[in-house]
């Protein structure tokens, strides 16, 4: 089967990203954020080939949320510095990574993440540090002690990370002020840790967050519909091609990407010709009032949510408007 040349020879649901916006994006943050100030989260793309275009751009730091992120970063000669920005039991699967040379740090925020750490031979850590969001994290006045017993098992403790993830979208008024009180309790934790890292941010916060030392942003390069209600310079680069199947009178098209090829717990997608009904398993209605679409059209909707919908799918097709250009696999998937 001879490769794709234009949208019209991609099957759908398929997942594009423009090129065009994808460079201005990745061209606006790397001016915000140049080389080691950005530790890009690879959580967002999934991709070892969209990585490799941020390393060429600077980046070669990185972070991930999956054991399954980290091993493919390093086979991938992307292990320069990898953070497992996540807690977990697993990490036997990266002894070998770390023997090959690879520099693996991970977080940790209990005693049990220090001794799995200790027992899969990783040698550096994070303390992560709760700052507000309900999730992972130790509480910043027990940072320094949790540090302590890392070191007492033998491990490296490179400093601190945390995550002020309920802030990224908040008002442009209220944000600075909030990240600000959440930052006190990361630099709070970080002068009873010590090390020289102070991980967090993230795509919503990264303008504002002027008191990390590093910034895990990652959705930036490609958006999506939530993000884009941000006052930013990014714009959404990625998109899901559908095509008309069925067309009613009455005023409605039906497309072939349904609640499968989307992560729908920030809404639905949207589709800027026109509005969206609703989605279904594999199919998605859009409000046709005027019938201007026809069987065998194609439609590019935009995911509200960026994450979840590039997990959902194998490929991403680079294009310039009609054209493929190039395809980067999505080869970080699973777990």
């Amino acid at each position: 089967m001879p490769d794709p040349v234009e949208l019209h020879d991609l099957p759908t649901p398929s997942l594009l990203v423009e090129r065009s916006i994808f460079d201005a994006n990745v061209a606006a943050m790397s001016a915000a954020l140049p080389g080691d100030q950005l530790r890009p989260h690879v959580k967002a793309f999934k991709s070892t080939a969209l990585a490799g275009e941020l390393a060429a751009a600077g980046h070669t730091n990185f972070c991930a949320a999956t054991v399954r992120e980290v091993e493919g970063m390093a086979e991938a000669g992307l292990g320069a510095d990898l953070l497992l920005a996540n807690q977990s039991l697993a990490l036997g699967r990266l002894s070998r990574l770390v023997d090959d040379g690879h520099r693996i740090t991970v977080a940790i925020d209990s005693s049990e993440t220090i001794a799995a750490a200790v027992a899969s031979g990783i040698p550096e850590v994070l303390v992560d540090v709760n700052v507000g969001m309900p999730r992972c994290g130790v509480a910043p006045g027990e940072a320094g002690a949790l540090a302590d017993a890392a070191r007492a098992a033998g491990l490296e403790v490179r400093g601190v990370m945390g995550y002020e993830g309920h802030l990224m979208m908040a008002s442009a008024e209220k944000k600075a002020g909030a990240v600000e009180a959440s930052m006190a309790l990361l630099l709070q934790a970080a002068d009873d840790v010590g090390g020289d890292i102070v991980s967090a941010g993230g795509t919503g916060t990264y303008a504002v967050n002027t008191w990390a030392t590093e910034i895990q942003a990652g959705s930036y390069c490609l958006l999506d519909t939530d993000y884009a209600k941000l006052d930013s310079p990014f714009e959404i680069a990625i998109t899901v091609l559908a095509t008309v199947i069925s067309v009613n009178r009455e005023g409605w098209a039906v497309v072939d990407a349904g609640l499968k090829a989307f992560g729908l717990d920030h809404g639905n997608p949207s589709w800027p010709d026109g509005d969206l009904f609703f989605c279904s398993d594999e199919h998605t209605t859009l409000l046709d009032p005027d019938a201007t679409l026809r069987v065998g059209d194609q439609v590019r909707l935009q995911p509200a949510h960026l994450d979840p919908t590039v997990a959902r799918h194998e490929t991403m097709w680079v294009v310039d408007r009609e054209t493929v250009v190039d395809r980067w696999a999505i080869d970080l998937r699973h777990w």
